[in-house]
């Protein structure tokens, strides 16, 4: 049973909103390999979980972890280069997150484009 609120945008890449440290276990047991951290640290405000805190709960569970923090109101050509290259560069199935989610599938696809 999944308990995170992921969806599929491509058949190894799914995106899901905002995750916490809690969610690395159960992104590592639902198979995914990789998690790709879109939201910039302290966004949301003190409240949202530093890339830091969840790189750890990441890498305790078996995941490669990468923080490529982007503005949800604007994804740079850059922003975009950057995740191609991740995506070349990590195991998946992998697992992309933001505030919504939304962000993490709009850089998916510029990604494409790059």
């Amino acid at each position: 049973m999944n308990s995170l609120p992921v969806q599929a945008i491509a058949a190894d890449v799914c995106v899901a909103p905002q995750l916490t440290p809690d969610a690395m276990s159960e992104a590592a047991r639902m198979g995914f390999r990789s998690v790709v951290n879109n939201r910039p640290d302290f966004e949301g405000g003190p409240e949202q979980p530093t890339s830091t805190t969840v790189e750890a709960a990441a890498r305790a569970a078996g995941l490669e972890y990468r923080h490529l923090p982007v503005s949800g109101a604007y994804q740079s050509p850059e922003d975009a280069a950057a995740m191609a290259r991740l995506l070349e560069e990590l195991p998946r199935p992998l697992l992309m997150f933001c505030r919504s989610g939304a962000r993490s599938a709009r850089l998916y696809q510029l990604a494409q484009q790059a």
